[in-house]
């Protein structure tokens, strides 16, 4: 594949990702020609007498005040230093970086009037790994995610933190360290720095890596417990899904069909008196490709707002300096609140499996352990299910219903995205442990129902499980084996045996 360049190509997800693996990130010649093109309108229009927000003016209520050009550097400074209000804990490395390199990728495109200076100084902090320290609140995610954002750029002025190993460490030092000196922002720079939606963007990029694993990984620990429970897999034919055709309903009932078909437990349902299964069981297509089509609506917008200019004021060219609102954080703020129910439903579901392994039908044993009474064996990992179920749905809450208006009135309409973003990556979390739990009670149901044949992909990942945690035939301290299995589906070890397929 042909090296992407930033600024030019269109870049998939994936390709952002391969991208972020690499230590070497430079700026082609086309790139700096677009870049140095912009700043130098931008210094037209700093020697003309246009007035131009941003360039030279103030900033929200306050753009109807003049600034001379004396005093333009001093401006873009005082907005870094005044605009860095974060709270809360700071979000982890990787998301800072991805934050960089997103902005980066969008500077790069021309239309910033930032100097080729400055990008290449974001550049060098990436392939050195020179990471600013960023708040998780406080950005309401219009007029760009301006708090978090202000944060990841002070180091070039010399001021905030990076990161040190796992603690922060004065911008100021380690720059001296690396013999760098802070850079002094001219006209539009600092505004551009701060003005985009790179924490939305950064939160909805990592959501989708780890949810599309997830929707995965949920259909191959629904298939287990299908088996555990004895299920038909009628429900997922082809010809069915072909009559209410959605992608992702024709693809988890395709997957879970391949999973199954073949099974001696599915294959016994052609002479017995069962009539359907449980919906938990039987509508996993339903649910989980809502999910996916949920997913994937997401994956559309998020991949759209990475190659975008959301940048305030916009420099088309030498002449035209257009104020508008490309740094709204609405496109990916409704979706990522659709993505929270999506992802949240994956662990309702799942939940529901693991209650209906535990109530001992078809010769499964009450609470999946043969010497109940004495042992409560897994009645109360479930209880963990139904808590982050519930933790779950408290995040639903659309926070892009909401808006409070902020800068005096002159933004009197936010997405709140930021926050959108945040509830995902959490609720994405607990899903995980959902899983993780549901994975347990699927491979111990299958030890009461071990078929002769069976799906090797199935086979594999039972076999893997009991490697790290054995059938539990006594109450022990099961709450390790929860753990275990949270990091057994999140290794390398795990995900090879799980076909990720959108």
């Amino acid at each position: 594949m042909a090296k992407l360049e930033l600024g030019i190509d269109f870049f998939s997800i994936e390709d952002f990702f391969e991208l972020m693996l690499q230590s070497d990130i430079s700026l082609s010649e086309k790139a700096k020609s677009k870049i140095i093109i912009s700043f130098n309108n931008v210094q037209n229009i700093v020697n003309s007498s246009k007035t131009v927000y941003g360039i030279n003016t103030g900033f929200g209520p306050l753009c109807d005040t003049k600034i001379n050009k004396e005093e333009t550097s001093l401006l873009q400074h005082n907005l870094l230093i005044s605009h860095a209000v974060g709270v809360g804990n700071p979000i982890s490395k990787n998301l800072s970086k991805i934050m960089l390199l997103a902005k980066a990728h969008s500077l790069a495109k021309g239309f910033s009037g930032i100097s080729l200076e400055v990008i290449e100084r974001i550049l060098f902090f990436i392939n050195n790994d020179l990471i600013p320290v960023v708040p998780s609140q406080g950005s309401v995610g219009a007029s760009g995610d301006l708090a978090p954002l202000a944060h990841l750029f002070l180091p070039i002025i010399g001021e905030g933190y990076f990161w040190h190993k796992d603690a922060s460490i004065p911008a100021s030092e380690m720059l001296k360290i690396n013999k760098l000196k802070p850079l002094t922002l001219g006209a539009k720079e600092g505004l551009a720095l701060i003005n985009g939606t790179q924490f939305i963007l950064a939160h909805s990029l990592q959501s989708l890596q780890k949810f599309n694993y997830l929707l995965n990984l949920a259909d191959y620990i629904g298939a287990m417990s299908c088996e555990a429970f004895h299920a038909s897999y009628k429900p997922f034919l082809e010809s069915l899904h072909q009559l209410r055709p959605y992608i992702g309903n024709q693809q988890v009932a395709a997957k879970l069909y391949s999973l199954l078909h073949q099974s001696e437990n599915a294959n016994s349902h052609r002479d017995c008196e069962r009539v359907q299964d449980p919906y938990s069981i039987r509508c996993m297509p339903q649910v989980h490709g809502a999910s996916r089509n949920a997913f994937k609506h997401l994956q559309e917008l998020t991949e759209i707002e990475l190659n975008s200019v959301t940048d305030n004021p916009i420099i088309l060219d030498e002449n035209t300096a257009i104020s508008g609102g490309n740094f709204h954080g609405q496109p990916l703020a409704m979706a990522l609140d659709y993505c929270c129910i999506a992802a949240s439903e994956i662990g309702n579901i799942s939940d529901r499996r693991c209650y209906l392994l535990l109530e001992g039908q078809y010769d499964l044993p009450k609470l999946l352990i043969e010497k109940s009474g004495l042992n409560s064996g897994f009645m109360i990992p479930q209880y963990t299910t139904a808590a982050l179920c519930t933790e779950n749905k408290t995040l639903c809450f659309p926070a892009s219903a909401d808006s409070i208006p902020t800068s005096m009135g002159q933004e009197d309409h936010v997405s709140m995205g930021s926050i959108s973003g945040r509830k995902l990556m959490s609720i994405i979390e607990n899903v995980h442990k959902i899983l993780a739990i549901e994975l347990l009670y699927a491979c111990q149901g299958m030890e009461f129902r071990r078929p002769k044949k069976m799906c090797l992909e199935l086979e594999n990942i039972h076999s893997l499980v009991r490697k790290y945690i054995s059938k539990l035939e006594n109450d022990r301290l099961i709450g390790n084996d929860i753990q275990e299995a949270i990091k057994l589906i999140d290794s390398k070890e795990f995900k090879k045996l799980i076909e990720v397929f959108i």
